[in-house]
Order: C-alpha cells, then sequence, then structure tokens
C-alpha cells in the first residue's frame, strides 16, 4: 500500500509522458491556429479548467476507492441553480459561495445512502440519480436558462491576490488537502485499500461503510465548489450545464494514472490530463473541428487509455508467467 501513497503527489513516467503531450499540442496547434499562442486564449484554457479540475479531484477520490459517479455534470447543475437563485434573492454573496458545496455534499450523501447503504452498484447508482437529477434541472428551470444574474459573486472570485485569482489558490488549497488527507491520515491508506479489495479491507477492520460516504459526500462537495466558480465565471446555467463531464472528468483522471479499478491514483496525473483535455478541445476548437466532435475525442482518449493499461497488464501478467516457468 506505501507505493500507491508514494505516488500520489510526485512524477512518474504517465506524468512526465502528459507533460511532454501538453507541451506537443501546444506547439502543434500554434502552428496550426495564429489565435492560439495567445496571453488571452491561454486564460481562456485556464478558466475552462476550473470546473474540471475540482470535479476531477472528487473522481479521483472515488475511482481510487473503486467507485465511480456519472452523475457529477447534473449535480453540478443543480448546484449552480442553487448558487443562482440565491444571487438572485440578493443573498450576500460571501454567503452564497458556500450554497455550492453544501448543496453538493448533500448530493453526495444522497448518492452514498443509494450506493452504501441500498447495495447499489455505483454505476447503476450513479446512471439512475443522473436521470432524476437531469428531470429536477429541467423542472426547476422551467425549460429556460437562468441568465443575467447579479455580478457579486463575480466580483469576489475574481479578486486577485499577488497576481493570481482566487480560483488558484482554492484550487491549490483542494489539491494540498486531499494530499494531507491521502498521505498523512488513516483515511488515504483506508480509501486505496478499499480501492485494492473491499472485502479485505472489512476484514482488516477498516471502517469501509463510512470511507465510502465520506468519499461521496467530498466528491460532491468539490462538484458543487465547481458549480460556484461556474456560476461566477458565467453568471447563467443553462439546461444542459454538466453534460459532458462526467465523461470529461473520468477521461482526465484515468489519463492521468488513476486506476479504474481502484487502489492507485495520482494528483498531479490528475492536473496534467485535465489541462491536456482541455488542451486539446480549445485547439480543435480553434483550428475549425465542431465543438459536436469534441466528446469523440475525450471517449477516444479514455478508450485508448484503458485498451493500453489492459494490453500492458496482460503483458506483464505473461512476462511474470514466464519468468516462473
Amino acid at each position: 500500500m506505501r507505493q500507491f501513497r508514494d505516488g500520489v503527489f510526485s512524477m512518474t513516467g504517465r506524468e512526465w509522458s502528459l507533460l511532454a503531450a501538453c507541451v506537443l499540442a501546444i506547439i502543434v496547434f500554434s502552428v496550426a491556429s495564429p489565435y492560439y499562442a495567445t496571453s488571452g486564449n491561454a486564460g481562456t484554457v485556464l478558466r475552462n479548467s476550473i470546473e474540471l479540475l475540482l470535479i476531477g479531484l472528487g473522481m479521483m477520490l472515488l475511482l481510487a476507492m473503486g467507485g465511480i459517479d456519472v452523475s457529477v455534470g447534473v449535480v453540478m447543475g443543480l448546484a449552480a441553480i442553487g448558487v443562482g437563485r440565491a444571487l438572485g434573492a440578493g443573498v450576500d454573496p460571501v454567503l452564497t459561495a458556500f450554497v455550492g458545496p453544501l448543496t453538493g455534499a448533500l448530493l453526495g450523501l444522497v448518492a452514498a445512502t443509494v450506493i452504501v447503504l441500498g447495495r447499489v452498484p455505483a454505476i447503476v447508482g450513479t446512471l439512475g440519480l443522473l436521470g432524476v437529477y437531469r428531470t429536477a434541472i429541467f423542472v426547476l428551470l422551467g425549460g429556460q436558462w437562468l441568465s443575467g444574474l447579479p455580478t457579486g459573486l463575480t466580483v469576489l472570485l475574481g479578486t486577485t491576490i499577488l497576481g493570481l485569482p482566487i480560483a488558484a489558490y482554492v484550487i491549490a488549497l483542494a489539491y494540498l488537502a486531499v494530499w494531507v488527507a491521502l498521505r498523512r491520515t488513516p483515511f488515504g491508506l483506508h480509501l486505496l485499500a478499499i480501492g485494492n479489495s473491499e472485502e479485505k479491507a472489512r476484514l482488516s477492520g477498516i471502517p469501509v461503510v463510512k470511507v465510502r460516504f465520506a468519499t461521496f459526500i467530498i466528491s460532491g462537495a468539490l462538484t458543487g465548489l465547481a458549480a460556484t466558480f461556474y456560476v461566477a465565471n458565467y453568471r447563467n446555467v443553462e439546461m444542459t450545464v454538466g453534460s459532458t463531464l462526467a465523461l470529461d472528468a473520468i477521461a482526465a483522471v484515468v489519463l492521468g494514472g488513476t486506476s479504474i479499478l481502484g487502489g492507485k491514483c495520482s494528483l498531479v496525473g490528475t492536473v496534467l490530463g485535465v489541462l491536456l483535455l482541455r488542451i486539446l478541445q480549445n485547439g480543435l476548437l480553434l483550428v475549425g473541428v465542431p465543438s459536436l466532435w469534441q466528446p469523440v475525442v475525450t471517449g477516444g482518449l479514455l478508450i485508448g487509455v484503458l485498451s493500453f493499461e489492459v494490453l500492458s497488464n496482460r503483458l506483464s501478467l505473461l512476462q511474470f508467467r514466464w519468468a516462473g516457468k
């Protein structure tokens, strides 16, 4: 278990490969489009990465535990509606900033109740919640966008400290807090142990139910926090908000080296996976590829990475068997 914990915030071959891929993609798109290598476009890529960096962090914890949540996109949508309604009602922006994380944490509690206490497989449970939440978004918005929201939250979260926006500090603190939890507390050891084998973890005396509940709640809170920044950045909530976020989050996290089977995760890899995904999506848009094809690129990356890992595991198994003969 120590090898997995030590790799949480370090650079391995996967992380260096992702960093090289990011640099290569930037070079290629800079040559292909005169609008790519500009400070304005770099700011756009980073702004578009804020929500995915937070949601991806929660998804990383879920996957490392052997779970998954395909409803994170609509969870962000519901949390964004809560934030938008609070702003529209004149609630103080500082208090409004907490509406998103609290809503997300509550929805994470709902997911944990369905999956952990209801003993429903995570993929099935969250898929069911996806349908329920999507309908809830339609009902709450009445088939219309929630737009023209007050600027108070935008001004608050747009404040810069030492030249960096508040979003940068919030994301850094979130990743630091997760690193501390994974490396310096029993929670990290328990989470990765459950990801390796839930049955063995239970027999070892690990409080599996508590850890699983906590992980879903943390993931929900991070998704709600992403909703807060979403509303602050765009000042509206669309009907289709977060429609591709689950796919993007899973692809970025798996691309970053977190095992979809559980027991292994990488914080640095998650950050680089998110950046590579957003760099590719932004670059393809600037060179004239319609946004309709972005999910195709994301899905292709996810399939490619998983296929490569399956092939690598099989080759390693064959080598092990051959060495044993």
